[in-house]
């Protein structure tokens, strides 16, 4: 059930990347969180196994584009220099709100049905979606409340013309290769955290309900705390040192730490330093999310949505893949280890591909 959202989402975030590069962030944010309102609606009249599945699917085929077209709005309203704590905020703002959703469903359980919270969170969406189209213009210099001073830092050109991508020269493009396995590696542990991490302190590490319910909230928390210092981080550099040094150094200082902290987790016999572990190896890895989501502006250029799109892509599909290891590690051999040592590894390869990505270097002039 958890997979057919992710590889719907997977699938169509290239096609939904291109949609945000033709037609602009306004039109493609409100149809994206229309969308996801009304499936969210719509869970809550679920009546079995299929039509949760289709409606979960349906999901992720809308949901996809989210974030290259809030990467489209970020490339024509900000400059370089603030887009990685764009990112961060953006990002951290979903990790915390998916914390504190957690005991708010609780709440409202106490009060009504389980289906009539799914039709109140959707409700929140629409109300989102207008407001956003009321007020958002792709063109900031077609705000009427942008004026000549943030233009001026903006930078006062209008945005270009929609062009054909040029997929030829993307596809053959090392650093586009690079991203995508990069992501790909960091959001394969990232769904340890939101999908395994319960059941693992609950029956390997021997916690009740209680505190497995709070202690599974940490990684929400270190992500969230994690992706605004790596934005800030890497915005900060920017000041004194190259794009590229800029870029690459949050994910250069956190993933080989995350790698070290995942062994830490695994060997130690005390239940708290594992848990506390796993968080810390979480906000470390997220450190080069914000920082990856730039690069896609940096050497995208017009095609920043394709290749944002691609990138998210490759991320859902190892977030699909990483439930799948666990549960069949677990079936098969019976052990926790193996597959979190899975996410160790893949932290390395992701710190081994910030060697190599170059922000300087545009998929396509």
């Amino acid at each position: 059930m958890f997979s057919a959202f992710t590889f719907a989402y997977a699938l169509f975030e290239i096609p939904s990347g291109r949609l945000a590069d033709r037609f602009g962030a306004r039109l493609m944010l409100t149809r994206i969180v229309v969308w996801w309102s009304a499936m969210t609606a719509a869970t809550g009249l679920a009546g079995g196994f299929v039509s949760l599945f289709a409606l979960r699917l349906l999901f992720g085929v809308g949901e996809a584009g989210a974030f290259p077209s809030i990467a489209r709005a970020f490339s024509h309203w900000l400059p370089a220099v603030q887009r990685g704590r764009a990112f961060g905020l953006a990002i951290t703002a979903g990790a915390l709100m998916g914390a504190v959703t957690q005991p708010l469903v609780v709440a409202l359980l106490g009060v009504m049905s389980w289906r009539h919270v799914f039709q109140i969170f959707g409700l929140v969406g629409i109300l989102w979606a207008a407001a956003w189209w009321i007020w958002f213009r792709d063109d900031p210099r077609r705000h009427p409340g942008v004026n000549a001073a943030e233009l001026a830092i903006i930078g006062q050109d209008p945005p270009e013309p929609h062009r054909r991508a040029p997929w030829r020269a993307i596809l053959a493009n090392r650093n586009f290769h690079v991203l995508c396995v990069m992501y790909f590696s960091v959001i394969y542990g990232w769904y340890f955290y939101l999908t395994w991490l319960p059941a693992y302190l609950l029956r390997a590490r021997g916690f009740d309900l209680q505190r497995v319910g709070w202690l599974a909230a940490l990684p929400y928390v270190m992500i969230a705390v994690g992706v605004f210092a790596g934005g800030w981080l890497s915005d900060r550099l920017l000041r004194t040192a190259t794009l590229r040094a800029a870029r690459r150094l949050p994910g250069l200082i956190g993933l080989p730490l995350a790698a070290v902290a995942v062994i830490g987790a695994i060997a130690t016999t005390q239940p708290y330093a594992a848990a506390f572990l796993f968080a810390a190896a979480a906000g470390l890895a997220a450190l080069g999310v914000a920082p990856a989501w730039a690069v896609c502006l940096d050497i995208g250029g017009l095609s920043a949505g394709v290749v944002s799109g691609a990138m998210n892509m490759f991320g859902n599909l190892g977030g699909a893949l990483s439930p799948v290891v666990i549960g069949v590690c677990l079936d098969r051999l019976g052990s926790w280890e193996a597959p979190l040592h899975t996410v160790a590894a893949l932290y390395v390869v992701a710190a081994a591909c910030w060697l190599v990505i170059d922000p300087e270097r545009r998929v396509a002039t």
